[in-house]
């Protein structure tokens, strides 16, 4: 149900340096698409900024058919896209994928329309310099450029604004080290990020949970789901969302 795929890192954090405008309008972008609320409020922030992305980028795990790291299943993800009108690109890792293979995966897809025909591909990252750095190091050598919306907001004011603006999300995963197990499969709302402990950023960007967002502004309607078992697997705990 996961997938440890390799990653950069989370350490370094940025000094908080508001973001500017992602680029200028009819720039054609992609986005890195999770499922989760950062990417969520990444799309509603660029079609804020007329732009609109031209397909959305997921990595899902081989064998599981599920999102990579979120576990959240395929159908879910496909009812997503339908939902916010756009392509969904779909990348196949396997299990415990290593960089050379998940670079591999990526540089296939980028080479193939539609990703080989967009110039940027934005991130939902807020903070973390050293994701920044590989992604932006990664797309260069694809010939693209990486675009970070909400690159240095402030993550409490973030949260509050997603659940502000009509986003339903819930915890599907998190890491047990650093977030308990009781979280799993909560909404997240305005209870949710009261009962936090202050250890754990507002927005998880450090690995301490991920969210599946369900309804909101992006959204032509809500998307349907229910949670079921709370499980651990691979170091961490999953709620798994079924279609309702």
């Amino acid at each position: 149900m996961s997938d440890q795929t390799t990653r950069p890192r989370r350490s370094r954090r940025s000094r908080g340096i508001a973001a500017p405008l992602a680029a200028p309008v009819g720039t054609s972008v992609a986005l890195s698409w999770s499922g989760g609320k950062d990417s969520a409020l990444a799309l509603w922030t660029l079609r804020r900024q007329a732009l609109q992305p031209e397909a959305l980028i997921t990595t899902v795990t081989e064998g599981y058919d599920r999102i990579s790291m979120h576990g959240v299943r395929r159908e879910l993800l496909a009812r997503q896209a339908d939902a916010l009108g756009t392509p969904l690109v779909e990348i196949a890792i396997p299990p415990g994928c290593v960089n050379e293979v998940y670079e591999a995966r990526m540089a296939g897809a980028f080479a193939v329309p539609p990703l080989s025909d967009v110039e940027a591909v934005a991130f939902g990252d807020l903070f973390l310099e050293d994701v920044r750095a590989y992604r932006e190091a990664r797309l260069a050598a694809a010939g693209k450029r990486g675009l970070f919306p909400l690159w240095g907001r402030d993550t409490a004011e973030l949260a509050r604004e997603f659940i502000a603006a009509g986003f339903e999300a819930i915890i599907v995963c998190l890491d047990p080290r650093t977030l308990d197990p009781s979280f799993a499969g909560r909404p997240y709302d305005d209870q949710l990020l009261a009962d936090l402990p202050p250890s754990i950023d507002p927005c998880g960007e450090n690995g301490e949970f991920h969210t599946f967002v369900h309804a909101g502004p992006i959204f032509a309607g809500p998307i349907a789901c229910s949670t079921g078992e709370i499980l651990e697997r691979d170091g961490f705990v999953f709620c798994d969302l079924t279609p309702a």
